[in-house]
Parts: structure tokens; sequence; C-alpha cells
């Protein structure tokens, strides 16, 4: 890992539990102020991503209990012998909640491509969660808008990953231009502070998938799946937390998906890109806690 004086301090027991005979594992958080009494939050992480992405916003909720697994295939997280895609992630979360016993006061919230697996799994089950927190939500598909071209490339990118020989393969995958690439059209901040520590956390973190297929799978479910597929079925509270500069939602497509929603409050940050859970943490939970304190318990 790239060194960083960014650092998070908040600690988390550890579960792990089996889910299709793949071993899934899990971070729970308990509450440090409060008592007890604001409401557990179950995050789910984006695309070639693990529970570190989200450290930071998790360590500006500290009234809140927060649970956050690592995906099947990702992190710590075994992969599953079926398709990794968006039924099989929010299948995934419906599991979690009911394993752990979280109910229906529980406010569900997903990043990038964490934010159409919740929606997902929140549409087909809108009385089961309390409220709906999607940050950097994905309003359409990345073939279609404006980035589409980038967005080619990275679907050639991938698709040669999964074909070459396995060493190739994971070389091409894991290298750290590319990676240091990614990262760099990703953050939009010019401090180096915290550049450095976001390329650190791709470079730490990035290539801890458990294969090339469940990559490829992940990848191809997070290009062709929106929060708009399921938009019109989510009835319960929802918070949008857009980005002015996001390369992956412009802020057209962010308004035209609140629209959409029938109880959304849509809150664009300025200055910031897809990576508000790196660079802006601190505004981002204020516009949760926000909204949380007028959503009904």
């Amino acid at each position: 890992m790239v060194p960083s004086p960014i650092t998070v301090s908040r600690q988390a027991s550890v579960v792990t539990l089996p889910y299709l005979g793949a071993a899934q594992r899990y971070w729970i958080f308990p509450a440090l102020e409060g008592g007890g009494t604001a409401p557990t939050i179950f995050m789910v992480h984006g695309f070639r991503g693990d529970h570190h992405g989200l450290l930071r916003i998790i360590e500006e909720l500290p009234t809140h209990r927060i649970v956050v697994p690592d995906l099947p295939g990702f992190g710590q997280s075994e992969a599953l012998e079926g398709v990794h895609d968006v039924d099989a992630y929010a299948r995934f979360v419906g599991f979690s909640l009911a394993e752990l016993g979280l109910g229906s006061d529980t406010v569900l919230l997903g990043h990038s491509f964490g934010s159409i697996v919740a929606s997902r799994w929140a549409a087909d089950n809108p009385a089961a969660v309390a409220a709906l927190i999607l940050i950097n939500p994905i309003c359409e598909p990345a073939l279609e808008g404006s980035n589409r071209l980038a967005s080619m490339a990275a679907a050639l990118y991938y698709r040669v990953g999964a074909a070459l020989p396995e060493r190739l393969g994971l070389a091409l995958l894991g290298n750290r231009l590319i990676v240091l690439g990614m990262s760099s059209l990703m953050a939009k901040t010019r401090d180096r502070t915290l550049r450095k520590y976001i390329h650190g956390q791709h470079l730490s973190y990035f290539s801890k998938y458990a294969s090339r297929r469940v990559l490829l799978e992940a990848f191809q479910a997070s290009i062709t799946g929106t929060v708009r597929d399921n938009a019109a079925r989510l009835t319960m509270p929802v918070l949008l937390v857009a980005a002015e500069k996001d390369d992956l939602g412009s802020v057209k497509g962010q308004r035209a998906l609140a629209s959409l929603i029938p109880h959304s409050r849509l809150e664009i940050i300025d200055g910031v890109g897809h990576l508000v859970h790196y660079e802006t943490p601190h505004e981002a939970t204020r516009l949760i806690e926000s909204f949380l304190e007028g959503t009904p318990a």
C-alpha cells in the first residue's frame, strides 16, 4: 500500500457466513455515539472494490451501527458457482439482511455498482427497508452515456484480460500503471495527499477478486444495468448523492433518474466525480444524516 497520512480508526467485528456453499465476510461496526437509537445501515460497495472503499463514509457516521460485506468474489468473500450478475448480488443482499436479523428499520446504502444492486433488491422488497441511499448512482447505461467510448475501451480491456492465458491476463488486469491511470481519471481532487490516498487504495484493493471470470461477469453487469431500471418501483424514501463531475453519471442523467423515483431527494456535490466516498465523505454523510433525520423510523 502507498503510505498516506489519511487514516480511519473505527473498529469492526468480522463475521463469516456460508452462502450457497461459499464463505462470505462481513464487517460489523457498532455505534459509537447516540445510544444505539440511529438506524443500522447495510452498505454495498462498488465494482472491483471491497469494504475498504466505504471506510471513510463509515468513519463519518458514528451514531449508526453499520454492516458492510465484501461482495461474493471480491475482497475476502469467496466466489459463487453461478453467474455474478445484478440478480445474484441482489439475492445475496436479501440473504445477508435476513441472516443477520436486519429488519425493516434498516437503511440500505449502495455506491456506484452497489447502487444498481441495492436498488434492485429494494425495488423487489420495498417494505423491507426504511430508506435507500445511493452514492454516485449509476443513472444511465455506460455504453450509451457521454463517456461511452471510455466504457467501450474498458469492456475490451476486461474481455482481453479474461481471454489471455492466465498469467498474462492477470498481469494485464492488475497492471500497476493501468490501475493508476484509472485512479487518476476518476479522482478530481487536486489535493496531493488525498490523491496519494486514493491511488494507494486502488493499488491495494482493486485487484482483490477471486478469478477473472468473476471480474468479467461483474463488469458486464456494471455496464448494462442502471438504477433507472427499477426506479419507479422504489417506493421508500430515496436519497441520491450525486456529483457534479461524475464521468459515469451526468447531472442531467441524475435529475432524470430522480424524476422517476416517487419519493426521492437529489443532492449534487460540487467539484467531485465518481469518488465521493473517498473525496468528500464529510459532505456526503452530512447529507445522509439530514435525510435520515427527516425519514420516519
